[in-house]
């Protein structure tokens, strides 16, 4: 491990180095110039930033350019990015937003000594300040159409499969006996979707939100940006969430089953405290042909996934279940599919109109679909069952609102990069890798020939490969495309 942490260490500062070299501005930029100080302070940030090692691990730095990051979502539409100045702009606005969003969480997590090594009177001075470079150096790269193009050519997310280990460990070969084991697991799963039990059904417990219902009057689109992509303000946003979240029935059998809020206490896993359930939300969108679609993010968060017996290699400190709600153009469900937070066990719930692709190849982790979603009337929302100890996803049903349950606040996904400690400061429940810290599981002893680093562990939003055999990431922009068929016409009123 610590070998493992000195050469992230050295890694971090090579890119540090590399992005003060390969410099946005125009050549013979005069260095007292406010854009080439916007770069040096940056820079100082940066090596404040890695030598405390707070940076954040989800969306993707681009070397050269401090001040922008990337989604696989905005690395789809680099090449459209040049076609004129209003979607060149809408780009921009979204890769500086994720900069400032990370920046935020790191300044957040940074220690005092940081502060004044970097001459802040506060966190608040260092927002500030990195807010209006992030602006002019935006502004200063627009001007010029060579770093135009070499923002474009350098906006790629890297994926999370590692070459090296997939080298190692044969993977030419060893994904044949993998892939007999993931279809053993999905034929095991497939026999667990059950007819969904009653709402009051005895060892079963409802969780529900505070308040609001789906909305059954006139759907109202929220707007476009120049890009098409859907643009919802923060309380229009706010008040989608709320209004298409789910009802949560979890068989309950221990309170590894009673999902709560992340807090960092004295363990090296931040703990889960189910005295306050929360659910976790956060927006997001996928592509499909000209369109990009809404798609609403809800995680709920469990203590651990307790162990079957002496030798359950899937068992460990802290689990999560990420449920994805995909929108049509007119706010209807079109997909709920659902990873674990490992990235583990991706399920498709597809509505009617959405049909299931061949996959390209005979042996290949294309879809797993056990059903369809349910019919919902006005104003209903979706349930989904849970299953006790391993928080399988084991059904889905229309929920009429007539049980009582507990209830639970939703809570911005992004507040788990900057979490109170029992110290009194702040940290991410994510190392810069992505991965939670504590929450490994033995099985990454027998699954690293696949080429995922540390599988079992808890991941970041952004960072969740989801299949062990080929390639599949959960925030892939184009996934739903690549795998269904929209009938458009059997979702017309």
């Amino acid at each position: 491990m610590a070998c493992k942490f000195l050469i992230s260490r050295l890694l971090a500062a090579a890119a540090v180095v590399l992005a003060g070299c390969a410099s946005p501005l125009p050549r013979g930029a005069d260095e007292g110039d406010p854009v080439a100080a916007c770069q040096r302070w940056l820079q100082q940030l940066d090596e404040q930033t890695d030598a405390h090692a707070v940076r954040d691990g989800g969306a993707a730095r681009i070397a050269g350019f401090p001040f922008v990051r990337v989604d696989r979502l905005l690395a789809s539409f680099r090449d459209e990015a040049l076609q004129d100045a209003a979607r060149w702009q809408a780009w921009g606005d979204r890769l500086v937003a994720l900069d400032q969003t990370a920046r935020s969480a790191e300044i957040r997590n940074l220690p005092p000594a940081a502060l004044n090594a970097l001459g802040a009177a506060d966190r608040g001075d260092l927002q500030a300040r990195t807010k209006a470079c992030g602006s002019q150096l935006w502004e200063a790269l627009s001007a010029d159409e060579t770093a135009r193009r070499r923002l474009r050519d350098a906006a790629v997310v890297p994926d999370d499969y590692s070459a090296a280990l997939r080298t190692l460990g044969l993977y030419p070969l060893s994904q044949w006996p993998f892939f007999s084991g993931v279809e053993r697991e999905l034929r095991h799963w497939q026999g667990r979707w059950m007819t969904a039990p009653p709402a009051d059904a005895p060892g079963w417990e409802r969780y529900l939100p505070a308040t609001g219902a789906v909305t059954s009057g006139p759907w109202t689109p929220p707007p476009v940006d120049a890009l098409g992509i859907p643009k919802p303000d923060a309380d229009a946003a706010r008040s989608l969430l709320q209004a298409y979240a789910p009802v949560m029935h979890i068989e309950t059998r221990s309170d590894a089953d009673r999902p709560g809020r992340l807090r960092w206490g004295e363990g090296p896993a931040p703990e889960v405290r189910t005295a306050q359930p929360v659910l976790y939300q956060r927006i997001a969108h996928t592509r499909y042909g000209d369109r990009v679609l809404l798609q609403l993010v809800y995680s709920l968060w469990f203590p651990e996934r307790p162990a079957r017996n002496g030798l359950d290699l899937l068992a460990g400190r802290v689990d999560a279940v990420v449920l994805r709600l995909t929108l049509d153009e007119r706010g209807r469900p079109l997909m709920l599919d659902s990873i674990h937070g490992c990235g583990c066990y991706h399920v498709f719930v597809p509505a009617r109109g959405m049909d299931l692709r061949p996959p390209p190849s005979a042996r290949i982790e294309w879809a797993f679909v056990p059903a369809k979603l349910p019919e919902l009337a006005p104003g209903q929302r979706l349930r989904v069952h849970l299953s006790a100890s391993d928080h399988q996803l084991v059904g889905v049903a229309a929920d009429d609102g007539a049980a009582t349950g507990t209830v639970y606040p939703l809570e911005h996904e992004d507040g788990l990069r900057s979490l109170p400690t029992a110290s009194g400061g702040h940290r991410s429940a994510f190392w810069s890798n992505g991965i939670m810290p504590g929450t490994e599981r033995g099985e990454r002893a027998l699954f690293w020939p696949m080429g995922i680093e540390s599988p079992g562990a808890m991941r970041q939003w952004g960072r969740h490969p989801t299949a062990f055999v080929g390639r599949r990431h959960f925030d892939e922009p184009h996934l739903l495309e690549q795998r269904f068929h929209w009938r458009q016409e059997a979702a017309a009123p």
